[in-house]
């Protein structure tokens, strides 16, 4: 048998663990964790030549079941498929990780890493100190966090895996995820239809976190987690294998809701979960947005970051927002300002230079008059928001109030102005207005309310 001497160091281990030809994939990993690597080698387990029944292999030099010509055609054609990564190179004494095909290779780029990028930007609050502390302990302990929409749910738990070194599997649940977008299922890998383990299976073998974004979106067919959800593992039936999960293998969902539905209808696709599935998450944490101080940290640092800081801006960002927030709370208003949207005036502030146009660009996706609602109410708050109402833009019939002298009303009153006793002015319309208006302009014209 010719095997490089990486591949021949990796038989040999087997060997030396008793294994024998066929042997199970768990068998194989549990040699390539006692060697420093992750999984078993993609060399064999991705190998159809070597596959010998449902989560069985042959393994090439523990037998002769398998011959020399067969492993150098499976050499060859790995340097043909560049698809499958190639071993990344180790200092000597050390073996090189190899990767392994799965169902989320196109995120993770075969054997990346899936720890999260540090922000920056984040700041840490709330429940984020019980996060990370869970994920410390490398305790089983589903959690379910549940709050308002861009309130920093997801970024939480990512950060705090981030702070940890520890991987996170994140999946967006939908209406349409199944068991086999969550477990893993028979995928076509060069014209051969190979299993692969689905964000689930691979994260229990890794003994990461597993992140069920938007949990509540899903259907039903969640409950193929049931098992996972208790910690003990879980049936691969279409392979005939059982996956016990690593150490330090442990779950969080988020989701705006309590798995209750949303009555609202603020949270459209929102489903009533299954109690028996919400039973099984050890602790629910209820995630609000942010008190105004830590809320100001993070935009000034997201503005840092943008290179446009301006701490004024900040102060009068958060202050809107927390009072439309308690108006939304005492059901005066029927939306919200996230902390979300706050970090996205913050980027157009950064582009355009500008608060008005970047207040403008944030509430763009409400109604018109929630939208002049909410701008209307931050003009009032800072004074450099020009508040005046281009004429132009108004109906015919608006009226506009007039400055004048009692001196000028018989002047006034000739050319259509009418005198509003309650208001104590002369006054116009706009129509009359636009038929003349560089002399009309010289009263100062105001559009009333």
């Amino acid at each position: 048998m010719n095997l490089s001497p990486k591949k021949q160091a990796f038989v040999d281990a087997c060997r030396a663990a008793g294994l024998a030809s066929p042997a199970k994939r768990s068998d194989l990993v549990a040699v390539a964790n006692d060697l420093g690597m992750k999984y078993a080698p993609a060399w064999i387990v991705q190998n159809t030549d070597l596959r010998a029944g449902r989560g069985l292999f042959t393994v090439p030099g523990l037998d002769d079941t398998i011959g020399e010509q067969n492993a150098e055609a499976f050499d060859r054609a790995m340097e043909r498929d560049k698809t499958v990564p190639a071993a990344t190179s180790a200092p000597k004494g050390n073996p090189a990780p190899v990767a392994e095909l799965s169902a989320i290779r196109g995120m993770t780029a075969g054997g990346a890493s899936l720890v999260p990028d540090t922000l920056k930007t984040y700041v840490p609050w709330g429940h984020h100190d019980t996060v990370e502390t869970v994920i410390r302990s490398r305790m089983f302990a589903p959690m379910y966090v549940t709050g308002l929409s861009g309130n920093g749910k997801t970024t939480m738990v990512q950060q705090a895996c981030a702070r940890l070194n520890r991987e996170c599997f994140r999946v967006n649940i939908t209406s349409a995820t199944d068991e086999d977008d969550l477990l893993g299922g028979f995928r076509l890998i060069n014209g051969e239809t190979v299993w692969q383990d689905g964000p689930v299976v691979t994260a229990m073998r890794r003994g990461a976190v597993l992140l069920l974004d938007e949990i509540d979106l899903g259907t039903h067919m969640m409950m193929c987690l049931q098992s996972v959800l208790e910690g003990k593992g879980i049936y691969l039936k279409k392979i005939n294998e059982w996956v016990q999960p690593a150490d330090g293998f442990t779950i969080f969902a988020t989701a705006n809701t309590k798995g209750k539905g949303s009555d609202d209808g603020r949270f459209a696709g929102t489903n009533i979960m299954n109690e028996a599935m919400l039973d099984r998450f050890d602790w629910t944490l209820e995630q609000e947005y942010a008190p105004k101080g830590t809320e100001k940290k993070i935009l000034l640092k997201k503005m840092k970051s943008l290179g446009h800081e301006d701490k004024d801006f900040a102060t009068s960002l958060t202050d809107w927002a927390d009072t439309i927030r308690k108006a939304f709370r005492e059901g005066i208003v029927d939306e919200i300002i996230t902390t979300r949207r706050l970090e996205n005036i913050c980027k157009a502030f950064a582009i355009f230079k500008c608060r008005e146009t970047a207040i403008n660009m944030a509430l763009a996706r409400f109604d018109d008059d929630t939208a002049t609602a909410f701008r209307d109410f931050y003009a009032k708050m800072d004074d450099t928001i020009d508040t005046s109402v281009n004429i132009e833009d108004l109906e015919d019939d608006a009226i506009l109030d007039l400055s004048t002298t009692y001196s000028q009303k018989d002047e006034v009153k000739v050319r259509g102005a009418r005198w509003d006793e309650n208001a104590r002015k002369w006054t116009i319309t706009v129509d009359i207005w636009s038929r003349d208006r560089d002399y009309w302009n010289t009263y100062t014209p105001m559009p009333r309310g």
